[in-house]
């Protein structure tokens, strides 16, 4: 269960940073302010994922 839990909210998370990602490379932000702020977005998706795939591994280290 775990495993399926990780997998899908991996994959929301990957194309939530793909979609903001590609806001600031097409350059679609109107300000600097808006571009900092899908840069901060952007950054705390990949430390949220960073979480979650470090929690997974430890769950099934415990379950091994």
């Amino acid at each position: 269960m775990i495993d399926a839990f990780t997998r899908v909210m991996k994959e929301k998370i990957r194309e939530d940073i793909n979609h903001y990602a590609d806001a600031v490379t097409s350059g679609s932000c109107k300000s600097f302010d808006e571009y900092q702020k899908l840069c901060g977005l952007i950054q705390g998706l990949r430390t949220a994922e960073d979480h979650l795939l470090s929690l997974a591994k430890q769950v099934e280290e415990s379950d091994g």
